[in-house]
């Protein structure tokens, strides 16, 4: 097959819409993929290049297929790990399988289940604050939330309420410095010149001084609560030693990260789809008030929420939390006659893959009902391959009982208009203005 050589987005084009990219870098590659294809590189300097696609089945060859020649870039394993450590989410090779092997456990199905009473009484709890017949963000709702459910399930009610904002600030500051970082690279000398870069650090370690006083304290107690810092503290390296205190405080705050982030802008996006779609939300309803008659057991509740299962999954292939996955090859590569050189930088857009017109019947639609139908191959929320999102059953599990309860209790005021996106190193909701009107007496 005759090799040939990928499209390009010039450096002049790249800095003459920097600012637009900075803002919302999706449009700029929507045009470009319409323009150039499905695999196109930008020029970021006069050497460099990263390449971004759509292509599904390139995405399949680097994340499972040959895996083996695809790392994580540096965005995530320096620029993100100077943030939030050197965790499952930012660390390779080796390293990174033994600490699968270590954690996987603890997210074994039957561990997550146990966890469901929690989950549900945090979920319960935040909805219990929710203002109702007013219009106001929901995001911050669901992010704390979010947040809740995983300081519960991994600390039990170990965390203060004190702790736990100062936590949740932390998160949110630093992965606001590193998109900065990201998008603009130029200024890179600038963070590090006007002290930017050092404050960002320092609120990490205050992170990790919070999370280092919860575990001395579960492990002074004694006691044991069943939740995940107990899985992660008894978790055992084939030769039965345990983590060292640094590697689980930054598998912890990765958890913290990552972990109430899926959740959170997915739980938003799914309420806005609902506002728009009042005739999903009473089929939730009809699912949840049933399946509520069937069984108090919460998984077997689980098992028959299949709408509302349905309903989650179309919202996060439109608005998928992950919604770029990055990967340097290791050594030369090709694919479909386009040669890789070895070290390139490939974005892949999941965003558009989810999108794309060749692979999906009216692709832009709301259609939970396609997914009881025969799937497609070309769906990644939580990544593909052996990387895939060690959590995935947690945020299943943790979304279906909130959308679950959500519609047993409210109404989401009908809307219209657009929903607006803030694409951070997840894809974040923006604006999301709602009303809840409480369900009376049905």
């Amino acid at each position: 097959m005759a090799t040939r050589s990928i499209p390009s987005v010039s450096i002049l084009d790249f800095f003459a819409n920097a600012k637009l990219i900075l803002r919302n870098p999706l449009p700029f590659h929507r045009k470009n993929f319409e323009r150039l294809g499905d695999t196109f590189q930008i020029k970021v300097s006069l050497t460099d290049a990263v390449v971004i696609s759509r292509n599904p089945e390139l995405a399949q060859y680097a994340l499972q297929k040959n895996h083996r020649n695809f790392s994580k870039s540096p965005i995530q394993t320096e620029e993100v790990a100077k943030y939030v450590g050197h965790g499952l989410l930012t660390i390779e090779g080796e390293h990174w399988k033994k600490q699968r092997r270590l954690i996987q456990p603890a997210f074994h199905k039957e561990n997550i289940i146990q966890l469901l009473d929690t989950v549900q009484h945090a979920i319960n709890v935040e909805l219990d604050k929710l203002k109702t017949n007013t219009p106001l963000d929901v995001f911050p709702i669901f992010n704390d939330l979010a947040f809740q459910t995983v300081v519960k399930s991994l600390f039990s009610s170990a965390a203060g309420q004190e702790d736990i904002n100062r936590l949740q600030y932390i998160t949110e500051a630093t992965q606001r410095m590193v998109v900065r970082e990201l998008r603009q690279f130029y200024k890179k000398w600038w963070f590090y010149m006007s002290g930017s870069i050092k404050c960002h650090k320092n609120l990490t370690q205050e992170a990790r001084d919070i999370l280092r006083n919860l575990v001395e304290e579960r492990r002074a107690s004694g006691k044991r609560e069943n939740d995940l810092l107990d899985l992660l503290l008894e978790a055992r390296y084939d030769d039965g030693s345990p983590m060292e205190e640094q590697q689980l405080l930054d598998e912890i705050l990765i958890l913290f990260t990552a972990g109430h982030e899926t959740t959170s802008n997915a739980l938003t996006f799914i309420s806005e789809l609902l506002a728009r779609h009042p005739e999903v939300q009473e089929r939730i309803y009809a699912e949840v008030s049933e399946a509520r008659k069937e069984t108090t057991n919460p998984f077997e509740f689980l098992q028959r929420c299949a709408y509302t299962t349905n309903v989650i999954e179309e919202a996060m292939r439109l608005y998928p939390p992950a919604y770029f996955i990055d990967r340097v090859n290791i050594t030369d590569d090709e694919f479909q006659g386009m040669k890789i050189p070895k070290g390139s930088s490939l974005l892949f857009s999941m965003y558009e893959i989810h999108r794309h017109k060749d692979h999906w019947q009216d692709p832009e639609a709301f259609i939970p009902e396609r997914f009881s139908r025969e799937r497609t191959q070309h769906y990644y929320p939580f990544g593909a391959g052996p990387r895939k999102c060690i959590g995935n059953n947690f945020a299943m599990y943790e979304m279906i009982l909130a959308v679950a309860e959500l519609m047993s209790r409210f109404r989401v005021e009908p809307k219209t208009g657009p929903i607006e996106v803030d694409p951070l190193i997840t894809l974040k909701p923006k604006n999301a203005i709602l009303k809840f009107v409480p369900r009376k007496g049905e």
